[in-house]
């Protein structure tokens, strides 16, 4: 590993972005190339072999570009299709984002789970795998989101979302009696990236409190134990953001935070 690592981040979209923030945080030593597909954007829109079909020769482009060290996989939908593909493909190491359902289980004390993703990932059988083997008695619902994903893009984009269309998404997510709190959802599993660009906004809107997981945190522990220890004389390197639609990002400060404060190329 040489003392500088580059770290590849993909998504479909800019809801890696809550991915790489953790990530930074957790390894600022690291040179940062940030991908969002979205000329292919969005995912949930495409069947399995069409993303299978997009995502593993892109990757080996992307991969004789940038050269990374490590790449992490920022969303949920291409993380349950394609990882095992990718890893056989090719040799960089490869972290994925899977819906967290075996914390949240884990830790629910109403014993009611909520997985809020998007319809492929809710319907995928990776996703009730996951369930089968770590639900631990819990009742778990599968809310298959049509829009939140976009309404997150839009609104880190400055675009004005209502806070009716949010509801309308979270709403299925809140089960059992609103007046018992012992009898009602408590968790909500977070299973797709870009939804922790609303966070603040849905916990405003949910008709009552639960907790809410977010996997990247999990995700940058990971890639920091990958990686083995940080460089010694920590020097911040660049970052770079593309989009495969080779458009300009045009987004300035509203990045920084997810990198670091540093300026995305």
């Amino acid at each position: 590993m040489t003392d500088t690592p580059t770290i590849l981040v993909f998504d479909s979209g800019l809801g890696g972005l809550t991915v790489l923030r953790e990530v930074v945080a957790a390894r600022p030593d690291a040179h940062y190339v940030y991908v969002a597909d979205d000329a292919f954007f969005p995912y949930g829109h495409h069947s399995e072999d069409e993303i299978v079909a997009r995502v593993v020769p892109l990757m080996g482009e992307l991969i004789g570009t940038h050269d990374p060290d490590l790449i992490v996989i920022a969303c949920n939908t291409a993380s349950t299709l394609v990882l095992s593909q990718l890893r056989a493909a090719y040799s960089v190491p490869f972290v994925g984002t899977v819906p967290a359902i075996k914390p949240a289980c884990a830790q629910s004390k109403t014993r009611r789970v909520s997985v809020l993703g998007t319809k492929g990932t809710v319907k995928r059988e990776y996703t009730r795998a996951l369930i089968r083997d770590f639900a631990q008695g819990c009742e778990v619902t599968l809310v298959g989101s049509p829009e939140l994903a976009s309404l997150a893009e839009a609104a880190l984009g400055g675009k004005p979302i209502s806070d009716g269309d949010i509801l309308a998404e979270l709403k299925p997510c809140f089960v059992g009696d609103p007046e018992d709190a012992t009898a009602r959802t408590d968790t909500v599993v977070l299973a797709c990236t870009h939804y922790p660009l609303l966070l603040e906004r849905l916990k405003k809107l949910a008709p009552w409190p639960v907790d809410w997981i977010d996997p990247a945190p999990a995700i940058a522990r990971r890639v920091s134990d990958l990686l083995g220890p940080k460089a010694a004389d920590l020097v911040q390197t660049g970052a770079e953001m593309i989009f495969t639609s080779n458009r300009a990002h045009g987004l300035g400060p509203a990045l920084m935070p997810f990198f670091g404060g540093r300026v995305p190329a």
